[in-house]
């Protein structure tokens, strides 16, 4: 039986991605090995489900359909970074909004009878960088939270079930899915 790498995510709008990628280039100016996450690939996880069978993907898309929301207000908060070691790993951007925490909730909520356990520690963020080495890591993990990301608003009322394919030069995100909210929050 085939077997699918799932994950559940929100997209960004247009005026996101802008400011991601405006950010993405003051990065670029610090010295560093690694890569910055593709334009077309910037999202935000709400939960991973890892690989799964076809059936179990099948009840999973019929489980998201349980999931109520309403259309939510985000912004862009700060950026940060998660390091392993001492070493900066992944460069990220906070996303806020309280509906983003509710809507993660309910989504454990339908998924935990499937046997998904639910998020312990669910950190509203997208990915806009992955970091193999840096020399000054103090000084790195400092420029990184000085950046100024721009607070951009954002609404959303859908989220996606997608698909990732791991290739050589990077993973290719399919869409399954899409879940839509009503009306505003």
């Amino acid at each position: 039986m085939a077997r699918h790498r799932i994950f559940i995510a929100i997209d960004f709008s247009e005026e996101v991605i802008k400011e991601i990628a405006r950010v993405q280039e003051v990065l670029g100016n610090v010295k560093l090995i690694g890569k910055m996450t593709e334009l077309e690939n910037l999202h935000l996880t709400l939960k991973f489900l890892g690989e799964i069978d076809d059936e179990k993907l099948e009840r999973v898309r019929k489980r998201l359909k349980e999931v109520k929301f309403s259309e939510m207000e985000l912004k862009l908060g700060v950026a940060g970074t998660f390091s392993f070691r001492g070493q900066p790993r992944i460069v990220w951007i906070k996303v806020m909004g309280k509906g983003i925490f509710e809507l993660q909730k309910k989504i454990d909520d339908v998924l935990e009878g499937e046997g998904f356990g639910r998020e312990e520690r669910f950190m509203s963020h997208l990915t806009i960088a992955r970091i193999k080495h840096v020399g000054d890591k103090t000084g790195f993990i400092d420029y990184v939270n000085g950046m100024g990301v721009k607070a951009v608003e954002f609404n959303v009322n859908e989220f996606k079930l997608k698909e990732s394919e791991l290739r050589r030069l990077g993973p290719v995100y399919k869409d399954l899915e899409i879940y839509e909210g009503k009306g505003i929050c």
